[in-house]
């Protein structure tokens, strides 16, 4: 499972023209689940993402968590993290799980993401072409890879 998480001070998803998720001060976080993912992988990211000390202090030192700042959170699914550009100039996309497997995954990280605290947390539809847009903070961006995570 990978997640693009950026610090935003707003960000939204439009779905055909119309406004469908919005959010302050908070994470915009792109979320791609590949094959053979699972609920461990999404807990391990999981469990660094509320508490992940990248907002500024009173010293203006990255010291404080979206927790920390009632920082809001936009999920937005987006297969096209399991990209492999290795061979060619068009991306292969087998490694991204099957969409039924991935809304499943997408969902439950989701929900216990809405378990941790975190003020309001807001997603985009699942398959759908959205328009999303951020202002990103800093700007500040942090790439997990749950393989990577212990």
């Amino acid at each position: 499972m990978r997640a693009v998480l950026q610090r935003v001070t707003e960000a939204s998803v439009t779905i055909n023209g119309n406004l469908y998720s919005s959010i302050n001060q908070g994470y915009l976080i792109l979320l791609g689940v590949a094959q053979g993912d699972t609920e461990e992988d999404a807990d391990k990211i999981l469990k660094k993402i509320p508490v992940l000390r990248v907002f500024e202090d009173e010293n203006g030192k990255m010291n404080l968590s979206c927790l920390d700042v009632n920082g809001e959170i936009l999920v937005v699914s987006q297969f096209t993290l399991c990209a492999d550009c290795s061979h060619g100039r068009r991306p292969s996309f087998t490694s991204s799980a099957p969409p039924y497997e991935a809304n499943k995954l997408y969902t439950y990280f989701v929900d216990e993401l809405k378990k941790t605290g975190v003020s309001k947390v807001c997603t985009g539809e699942f398959g759908a072409d959205m328009k999303v847009r951020l202002l990103n903070d800093g700007p500040v961006t942090i790439i997990f890879d749950s393989k990577d995570m212990k």
